[in-house]
């Protein structure tokens, strides 16, 4: 039978902590999907404050017990400051193997990058150094039209899809099993199926796709949501791409009812991740930082000075999905996999609340189980018509 399920699992079997280093606000692009709404060339993070957060965090081995840690690194775009990142990994390995930590030698450093300057000598080298620890994912929106469409250069506006075309081949090279990101915001929806496949015409294997959480979506865009949907469901299963290739946007655990009890954990990881900003800020992800917040204030949990403020982080700690959701959400039928982002909750709330689950992207996770639906069944429709298959030749031949 054909392997037409990859299994999509993050490193450690999602065991891991998660550390992120806001090492700048700046980038070289202005995504018109992007929700960094504060970003700026002037917060850049000073060497002292990145030292000190990896002190504090491999001094307290006590209490981030998880077996294995990803050192992660955002911006803006991060490789615009790769030689603090490299500077900071550098440190981070002589420490945690001086001090015998349990996470020396279980650990990763991990980018998402816009590509652009992925080919220059320093970013290169650095890769070099680290490969081995090392998760690089590059985002590449689909075909031209697409891409260009959000993904612009903040000061000309051109479209940056051949700056970072020029740099797939390289990384593929280098991360053959490496997955790209692909954002669907209500502009882009016509282009979905030939971007995926373009995205496979360029080699990568794994394409994982969201529709943005923030509240941009107009009447109509569900079904033209689910018809692209449909039409790319046609094309992987005809063309036979479920072998060898995989799209997030297809998975059989969608669009299954879920019992509140039974399964009831929490969608995001906010809480358990931990970020800190150029100002020496701890957050409990990037999104609560005052740079991803349009209407609230910064829901900031501690600092590298006075450590972690056990208090401001305890909200976190008992987020469930049933506390969140409206009743219609916890009855929902179709509940299997309709993902949220916790600082979207917070930001789009009535109230400065985290408990208050916002549900823009309903209408566009249904028309997403409608196409799920339909391309698991005609999948196993398929398989099991060539099992048959199989089986009648074999009958002939005796």
């Amino acid at each position: 039978m054909p392997q037409y399920k990859k299994e999509i699992t993050s490193w450690k079997s999602g065991g891991g902590k998660t550390v992120t280093f806001i090492v700048t606000k700046d980038c070289q692009l202005a995504c018109k999907y992007c929700y960094l709404v504060g970003k700026n060339s002037k917060e850049r993070m000073p060497w002292e404050i990145a030292k000190q957060a990896i002190d504090y965090i491999l001094s307290r081995e006590n209490e981030f017990k998880e077996e294995s840690v990803i050192w992660d690194f955002i911006g803006g775009e991060p490789f615009l400051e790769i030689e603090l990142i490299d500077r900071i990994c550098d440190y981070i390995k002589v420490e945690m193997f001086s001090h015998n930590h349990h996470w020396f030698n279980s650990y990763r450093f991990s980018f998402s990058t816009n590509g652009i300057n992925y080919h220059e000598d320093k970013v290169q080298r650095f890769i070099e150094k680290n490969r081995k620890h090392l998760s690089v994912g590059i985002t590449i929106d689909g075909t031209e039209i697409k891409h260009d469409l959000n993904r612009i250069y903040k000061i000309s506006g051109k479209g940056s899809y051949q700056d970072v075309a020029h740099n797939i081949p390289l990384w593929l090279k280098q991360f053959p099993e490496a997955a790209t990101k692909v954002t669907i915001s209500s502009a882009d929806i016509p282009y979905i199926k030939e971007s995926v496949l373009h995205l496979y015409s360029l080699g990568i294997h794994e394409v994982n796709i969201n529709c943005v959480f923030e509240d941009v979506w107009k009447e109509g865009d569900d079904l033209l949501f689910e018809d692209q949907l449909i039409q790319l469901a046609d094309a992987i299963i005809e063309k036979g791409y479920y072998n060898d290739y995989a799209c997030s946007f297809f998975s059989e655990f969608v669009g299954k009812s879920l019992d509140c009890v039974l399964q009831n954990q929490n969608w995001c990881g906010a809480g358990k991740m931990l970020a800190v900003d150029a100002a020496g800020n701890f957050y409990p992800c990037t999104r609560f930082a005052q740079y991803s917040l349009r209407n609230k204030k910064a829901w900031i949990i501690g600092n590298v000075y006075d450590g972690i403020d056990e208090n401001k982080l305890r909200p976190f700690l008992t987020l469930d999905r049933c506390t969140q959701s409206t009743q219609e959400c916890i009855d929902c039928e179709v509940a299997g996999g309709c993902a949220w982002c916790q600082g979207e909750n917070y930001d789009a709330a009535d109230t400065p609340t985290i408990y208050q689950r916002s549900t823009a992207i309903c209408k566009m996770h249904k028309a997403r189980v409608h196409a799920n639906n339909y391309y698991w069944n005609k999948l196993h429709f398929k398989l099991n018509l060539e099992g048959m298959d199989d089986v009648n030749k074999s009958l002939q031949t005796v």
